[in-house]
């Protein structure tokens, strides 16, 4: 299968650091599973307001400094959130890290509160 990002996920990776976003890339040439990146860098506002709507613990997000991604996974063009698909999307995203020598973390693998959809490069290799 061979996936393309939308103008959407090409705008969505605008600030992203390039090595996350090179990683992105082969990810989804990898992934059998499309997806969408759904939000990159984020301003301090808008993390504030999804930690006020639950959608975040921190105010330290790796999205302020466009060291994170989110995804979703698109099957037959239409947004899934069905668990299953995000460990082989997360495959994708392990295997292009490791090809390119990418220190990356995937939220699916933190013991508390598992963020599937979230992709961030390491702090010990890329400190903010």
């Amino acid at each position: 299968m061979s996936f393309v990002f939308s103008p959407r996920s090409r705008r969505a990776l605008a600030g992203v650091h390039p090595d996350l976003v090179a990683v992105a890339e082969d990810a989804l040439a990898l992934s059998p599973i499309d997806f969408r990146v759904t939000e990159g860098l984020r301003s301090p506002a808008r993390q504030a307001e999804l930690v006020r709507a639950g959608a975040s613990r921190t105010l330290n997000s790796r999205h302020l400094t466009g060291h994170a991604i989110d995804v979703v996974a698109l099957v037959d063009g239409k947004v899934r959130w069905d668990w299953p698909l995000y460990p082989r999307i997360a495959a994708a995203f392990k295997q292009a890290a490791r090809d390119r020598g990418v220190k990356l973390v995937w939220g699916g693998d933190w013991v508390r509160l598992r963020d599937g959809p979230h992709f961030e490069l390491d702090r010990k290799a890329y400190p903010a």
